[in-house]
């Protein structure tokens, strides 16, 4: 008897996270390929749609049978029609990409939001499955978050929740990308780490990681760009804790993998901040970088189930 398979792609600005997943949720496959950011938006398209089409073509000829097409992408994404509307990193302005997908792969497809879906993967199966509310926040090339309730993750009335990343934490502080000052995605990123250690510095080949590691070590420069991250990202998850009330938190992407660099400074922040908050656990993601792709496959799943 032929198995089944879901195809599940997870666009980020610098990467194709891909897998071919099972109807248990059994990982058969998976692939990496670059984001053609540069090249400008239809590059992209165009590459997401040659991937899934040989994801697809992949399950054949290993003889699964693909059953549909999830497709997660960052930015604003209006789940119901399938239209990516609004992504700084790839430069997506209202991309019917759905049904591109759809109609591409002659299979049923489904788009969401790369950060909600994280959110959905880590509450269901990776560090948030024994909670009922589940804030995800992930902080990677941009900052965004999903709020989870009894495996549950809701869009908002225009696909715009979780945005967390364009709260105002610094009035006077860098321009973001979504034309704004001082949003926390601007300060707190992994980009944003990067881009102030390289400014104080005159480096461009100094990433996020290496700057908590020269941190940790004593370096000047790289401690006063460790703080100002770390005290954005505290008031930037006060604020989630005031408008969500989670049981657990759970930091993805990127920046989270410098683990107790990030993690011990920023339960203390995070606590100096709190007044009427309950105190929810910070924990690292479980899933890695893998959770938007494993998010994608569940949409997936569930769009033929």
């Amino acid at each position: 008897m032929t198995a089944d398979v879901v195809v599940a792609i997870d666009l980020g600005g610098t990467a194709l996270k891909c897998a071919l997943v099972g109807a248990d949720g059994t990982v058969r496959h998976t692939e990496r390929h670059p984001t053609p950011a540069e090249r400008g938006p239809d590059a992209v398209v165009v590459t997401v749609l040659d991937v899934a089409d040989a994801l697809a073509g992949k399950a054949r000829a290993d003889g699964l049978r693909p059953t549909a097409v999830g497709v997660v992408v960052p930015g604003v994404v209006d789940e119901a029609a399938g239209v990516a509307v609004w992504s700084a990193n790839v430069g997506f302005r209202d991309v019917p990409l759905r049904d591109l997908v759809a109609e591409r792969l002659r299979l049923p497809a489904i788009l969401g939001h790369d950060v909600r879906a994280g959110g959905l993967a880590e509450a269901r199966l990776g560090a948030g499955r024994q909670a009922g509310h589940v804030l995800f926040v992930a902080i990677g090339t941009g900052i965004a978050a999903a709020y989870t309730v009894d495996g549950r993750t809701l869009a908002g009335a225009h696909g715009a929740a979780g945005e967390i990343g364009h709260i105002v934490v610094r009035p006077d502080g860098p321009a973001c990308g979504c034309g704004n000052r001082g949003c926390l995605e601007a300060v707190a990123s992994a980009a944003a780490v990067a881009r102030r250690y390289g400014a104080l510095t005159g480096t461009t080949d100094t990433g996020a990681a290496r700057v908590a590691q020269l941190a940790a070590a004593g370096d000047t420069r790289a401690g006063l760009v460790w703080q100002e991250a770390l005290d954005a990202l505290a008031d930037g998850l006060l604020t989630g804790l005031a408008l969500f009330d989670p049981d657990v938190v759970v930091l993805g992407g990127g920046l989270a993998e410098a683990g107790e660099t990030l993690f011990a400074p920023l339960r203390t922040a995070l606590r100096q901040r709190l007044t009427f908050h309950r105190e929810p656990p910070l924990v690292p993601a479980a899933l890695g970088d893998e959770a938007g792709c494993l998010g994608a496959a569940l949409l997936a799943l569930e769009k033929v189930a």
